[in-house]
């Protein structure tokens, strides 16, 4: 008798996979291009995550709201986007400083969706530009933005130092990074860093404050029009709710 039911599938086969599909090839190509590229520290393990605190913090805000900042960056200040998620890198500290920040600015009273990633944190590793995320089965990356004209470049030697767990949340807790399937791919750069000059003169930073210091963008307009826009958002979500019939 003829069977009905077809037998089940069998897994693929990782050795059937090209070298440029696996994961572990796109996690040592990332790898590569922040350490030796770049010259930036990254967390051993895969996906690869790059540690926080070191060159730099993160705020990461819905995109709408960092969308609406990014007129307060240098074209050197790098940002990256992981959904439905912007991550704007400040100078490392930014996030110890942002609490005090929100309260002079009196946005402190607010549960605002703005986080700050500090020391001790990470962040998954964006994908370089004209990277294939494994599995895409096409090239380049997913949703990089267009290298900016003029864009700092960084030198430095590669380190890697000892995994972390722990964020640095602000208000909310900082979201997870890891992908479900632990492959690289998730985050992509929308302004990427380029290899060959220092990041941290392009940063928004405090110091900034009064006029700005090397043309660094001043963090506490970055801040307040990060707070303002989600601030907006929940209004609108807010807003968007049906009435609870009584």
């Amino acid at each position: 008798m003829v069977p009905t039911v077809p037998s089940p599938r069998r897994p693929l086969d990782p050795s059937h996979l090209s070298d440029s599909d696996h994961p572990s090839h796109t996690s040592r190509t990332v790898r590569h291009w922040y350490e030796n590229e770049l010259g930036w520290p990254t967390v051993p393990g895969t996906p690869v995550d790059l540690p926080t605190g070191l060159l730099f913090d993160v705020l990461d805000a819905p995109v709408e709201a960092g969308y609406a900042a990014l007129r307060h960056l240098g074209p050197g200040s790098p940002v990256a986007v992981r959904a439905d998620r912007m991550r704007i890198l400040v100078a490392a500290g930014s996030a110890d400083e942002l609490p005090g920040l929100l309260d002079w600015l009196e946005w402190g009273a607010l549960a605002l969706d703005l986080r700050a990633i500090g020391e001790g944190g990470r962040i998954e590793a964006p994908l370089p530009p004209g990277t294939r995320a494994s599995g895409t089965g096409a090239s380049g990356t997913r949703a990089s933005g267009a290298r900016p004209p003029g864009a700092p470049r960084l030198a430095g030697t590669p380190v890697h130092i000892p995994a972390r767990t722990s964020h640095r949340p602000v208000n909310t807790a900082a979201p997870a990074d890891t992908a479900a399937d632990g492959s690289q791919g998730a985050a992509v750069w929308l302004r990427p860093p380029e290899p060959g000059r220092e990041v941290e003169p392009s940063l928004p930073t405090l110091s900034a404050l009064g006029g700005g210091v090397g043309g660094a963008p001043n963090l506490v307009r970055l801040v307040d029009t990060m707070a303002t826009e989600c601030h907006r958002i929940r209004l609108r979500r807010s807003c968007a709710q049906p009435l609870a019939l009584s």
